[in-house]
């Protein structure tokens, strides 16, 4: 679909645990088209804040034309979104990026053809951490109505303490297993101590986080020969993939620029493990 801007109606906003919140608008036609691990970018009323400031999706609800977003205040622009009001409107561009492969994906992503995901009877790791968390309940929810059975699907989740956040929600589609910085929820340690100490198994990995959880990820994948889909964090500008200010290193040279590189916001910010140098 053209890349244009909407206005999208504020449903509810809620503060799930300290400047963290979540955000159901009401998007229209755009909610049909969001995949697991895209974002859409919102854009400040403050004329001085210009650039748009980029969300993963955490749900959409495509019979009701809603989306939904949770994130952490970050800056002005985060805090501007988090004080939003019901009935209160926001601009928003998306869905954006290239998402999760999905089991026997065949149809076409934006434009492309997607590349087909682990088969919907293997078991399915997913692994979010910090505000990486929010984008992968979408994915729990498209596993589950791809036809993966719940207890295919293993989702470890990573928090900084016991400030835990949407684990019910994971619940409904997955089973969930906890993990966190000091130990006061779950297992201590990362989401990697979490698949070890739990024994979780499985034929694909899914990932959001900050990099260097990633890069540990990546090497995990690599030692037990899974194969892994990694959603880089990275600051944007554009979103659209014409100002080159969010790049990846890649394995491959890029048709676009011509070096070895990949645009996190356009080509991205899902990727094959083995794609990216991290």
């Amino acid at each position: 679909m053209d890349k244009i801007k909407y206005t999208a109606t504020v449903l509810k906003n809620e503060e799930l645990q300290p400047e963290i919140f979540s955000l159901l608008l009401e998007v229209g036609e755009i909610a049909e088209y969001a995949v697991p691990g895209q974002f859409i970018d919102l854009y400040s009323k403050e004329k001085s804040r210009m650039l748009p400031r980029p969300i993963s999706i955490c749900d959409v609800d495509k019979a009701a034309k809603t989306m939904r977003i949770v994130f952490r205040i970050a800056g002005e622009g985060t805090r501007e979104f988090s004080k939003l009001k019901e009935g209160e409107t926001v601009e928003v561009v998306g869905p954006l990026g290239k998402g999760y492969d999905l089991p026997n994906a065949s149809a076409e992503v934006n434009g492309e053809a997607a590349m087909a995901g682990a088969d919907a009877t293997g078991n399915h790791i997913l692994l979010g951490g910090g505000i990486g968390i929010p984008p992968m309940l979408y994915l729990a929810k498209s596993l589950s109505e791809a036809g993966v059975p719940k207890s295919n699907i293993k989702t470890v989740l990573g928090f900084r303490d016991d400030n835990t956040f949407l684990v019910p929600e994971f619940e409904q589609y997955s089973e969930v297993y906890i993990t966190s910085d000091n130990g006061a929820a779950g297992v201590k340690g990362n989401v990697i101590d979490g698949i070890k100490e739990y024994g979780i198994t499985g034929d694909m990995i899914y990932a959001c986080g900050p990099t260097q959880m990633l890069r540990g990820i990546k090497s995990y994948a690599v030692e037990n020969g899974i194969k892994a889909q990694i959603s880089l964090e990275e600051r944007m500008a554009c979103g659209i993939g014409a100002c080159l200010a969010c790049v990846v290193k890649t394995e491959e040279v890029d048709d676009h620029s011509k070096v070895k590189n990949k645009r996190i916001c356009k080509d991205g910010p899902v990727f094959y493990a083995e794609e990216v140098n991290l």
